[in-house]
């Protein structure tokens, strides 16, 4: 009977002065890549946004699919945020919150809820609402979000495949 052994190597940094540990390996599994992916992605998508509706205002800002978008690339960013920060400072965590469902979920909801919010946005643009630089921007954005949903979905699988344990 064989059985297969799985090994980790995990980097830590310190610093003498303020004895923080960083998890400087967590950023070179899978999870980790993504988490920063998204991460990077999503702060774009905010930045875009973000100064085109305080430069542009629309007149039914309420309703606008614009502003959904921020409030969904705002909510995921500080999540992502706050995941990765707790894995890196942590030696313990990400593989721990891994085996969690509390990712499951989470990269789950992320990832229906950007996808809704990039479609919505796309479809307002292609409606032709918006000013040429406008419109270019948050077609940007729009197609931004629909890359950043699917590494949420990718997420999601793995987070899927390692609460199962498979």
């Amino acid at each position: 009977m064989s059985h297969s052994v799985v090994i980790t190597r995990t980097t830590t940094t310190t610093t003498s002065a303020s004895h923080v540990v960083l998890n400087t390996g967590y950023l070179r599994t899978t999870p980790g890549l993504l988490k920063l992916a998204q991460l990077i992605i999503g702060a774009v998508n905010v930045g875009i946004v973000a100064y085109y509706i305080r430069h542009y205002p629309s007149s039914a800002l309420a309703t606008s699919p614009e502003l959904f978008f921020l409030l969904m690339a705002v909510a995921f960013l500080i999540g992502t945020f706050c995941l990765l920060a707790s894995c890196l400072v942590s030696l313990s965590t990400g593989g721990i919150i891994s085996k969690t469902i509390y990712e499951l979920i989470y990269h789950t909801i992320a990832f229906l809820l950007y996808l809704i919010a990039s479609i919505i946005l796309l479809v307002d643009v292609t409606n032709g609402r918006y000013y040429r630089a406008m419109k270019d921007a948050y077609m940007a954005a729009s197609v931004l979000g629909l890359i950043v949903s699917s590494l949420y979905l990718f997420s999601a699988l793995l987070a899927q495949r390692s609460y199962r344990g498979i």
